[in-house]
């Protein structure tokens, strides 16, 4: 499997993205846990990318596209990977064709649609664990204790960006910005939509429908 997952921030894409992970036995690559622990490491990527990512920017193209291409290139992802989060840009999406050919060599892109209000409101029940960076949805996929991780006892936290202002800031880059990707991938017939409203279960059912 050699799939990209786009959708907007709060979508669900990371949650179902290392489920897909774990069934199909291939990596789950997040630039967005790759970033933050760059920025919590404090190394040089991480201090020019802190700033931006608590604002709700974007990483600049160039940037991004050597952490993936470094990352592809590991034994791991040779028989398959899952992308989260990556391209954001059409600039990356046309960068990426280099390394793993953009609608051939059995690549799928897969869109999560969910509505900017019901992301929104879902942010705020969001968590994460500093330790191992599960994320928990305190509605929809809550931890087995209140507010700690079910692998290893750490109290969860809010991502210092998700608050609401934050938020919208990253969802009108994304529909300026990825959106445009999603068209760029339809274009080439290798784009699946699925609806990222419900359940866990429920959408996780969704995808692997539209993937067979």
């Amino acid at each position: 499997m050699k799939l990209i997952f786009i959708g907007p921030p709060g979508s669900g894409k990371g949650t179902q993205a290392k489920r897909l992970a774990a069934t199909h036995g291939v990596p789950h690559i997040s630039t967005g846990d790759m970033l933050r622990e760059a920025i919590a490491d404090g190394t040089e990527l991480g201090r020019k990318a802190g700033p931006i990512v608590a604002s709700g920017g974007l990483v600049p193209d160039d940037v991004m596209v050597g952490i993936i291409k470094d990352r592809l290139a590991k034994t791991d992802a040779r028989k398959g990977f899952i992308l989260d989060g990556y391209p954001r840009t059409l600039v990356q999406a046309e960068r990426l064709d280099s390394f793993v050919g953009n609608g051939s060599g059995g690549l799928r892109v897969l869109q999560l649609l969910v509505p900017d209000e019901v992301i929104v409101k879902r942010i705020a029940l969001r968590r994460s664990c500093p330790q191992c960076g599960a994320i928990y949805h305190l509605e929809t996929a809550p931890p087995r204790d209140d507010e700690v991780c079910d692998r290893d006892g750490a109290e969860l936290i809010a991502r210092p960006d998700d608050n609401e202002q934050a938020v919208r800031t990253r969802l009108e880059a994304f529909h300026r910005q990825t959106l445009p990707v999603a068209t760029f991938y339809k274009s080439k017939s290798v784009l699946r939509q699925v609806d990222g409203v419900g359940p866990v279960d429920v959408v996780f059912e969704r995808i692997e429908k539209s993937l067979s």
